[in-house]
């Protein structure tokens, strides 16, 4: 699953997920733009990636919200790293409210970052792939195919990502471009903000019902031990033939 000489583009990856891919896509000698709104943080792990690695990554400000910002990182991403082979959109956002009390602003909000987002980062990519084909993984979330009681916007927008991918796959597999989802159950800060709006005797409950839904480890995983594995993986030549699919990364949450 060696990297050397891909030319990737990575979002989100200012912390949890996404950095962990981008110091794991590094390491396997892949060169890497980076992409967060994170500045100083971003700014941070593409240094943490760089050392010592065999790849190199730069990082580069985007809000992927912003169509026309998007087209304009993506072309100069391109150019610094002389063409393009893939990219794993992994920037999101989550809110959580009852499904009766969403207010509008943090629905605009779940749908403009993970729905138009990837939609935007999609097409901006495309043009770059068309010609010799490449590798697009986007990141879903189980909560997109099972439902997340108290987050019913973040999934529905995760509903629409995976819908979304599933279709261009379809359209975009005779340019050589291979599109996919990830639904990753893993332990991040944004599964840390999650936990400390339960309370006490929630947490417990929520801990004991975790234990029963996962198979291994009763627990959600590790990112760098879990989850990057599998992205450099779907980035290599040996995800070449796997297209349109939801890949579950989560110890077994999604068994049905």
């Amino acid at each position: 699953m060696q990297l050397s000489g891909k030319r990737l583009i990575v979002t989100g990856t200012a912390g949890g997920i996404g950095a962990s891919a981008l110091r794991g896509l590094v390491a396997a000698g892949a060169r890497l733009a980076a992409l967060d709104v994170n500045d100083e943080a971003g700014r941070a792990e593409v240094a943490r990636a760089n050392a010592g690695a065999s790849g190199e990554a730069r990082y580069f400000h985007c809000d992927i919200r912003e169509r026309a910002e998007v087209d304009r990182i993506v072309a100069q991403a391109v150019a610094w790293l002389s063409g393009l082979d893939g990219l794993v959109n992994i920037a999101g956002v989550e809110r959580a409210a009852p499904a009766e009390a969403i207010v509008e602003a943090d629905w605009d909000l779940i749908f403009d970052v993970n729905a138009r987002g990837t939609l935007n980062t999609n097409q901006a990519v495309f043009p770059h792939l068309r010609e010799k084909g490449g590798r697009i993984l986007n990141f879903g979330s189980a909560a997109g195919v099972m439902g997340l009681p108290g987050c019913a916007h973040y999934s529905a927008a995760k509903a629409a990502v995976l819908g979304w991918t599933r279709t261009v796959a379809k359209e975009w597999g005779r340019h050589g471009i291979s599109v996919n989802a990830a639904a990753p159950g893993m332990w991040t800060p944004m599964y840390d903000a999650h936990r400390a709006r339960m309370d006490a005797d929630a947490l417990r409950a929520h801990d004991a019902m975790m234990a029963g839904l996962i198979p291994l480890g009763g627990k959600l995983g590790d990112p760098d031990r879990d989850m990057t594995p599998f992205v450099v993986f779907m980035m290599s030549d040996g995800a070449r033939f796997i297209t349109g699919q939801t890949l579950a990364v989560d110890g077994g949450l999604m068994i049905p």
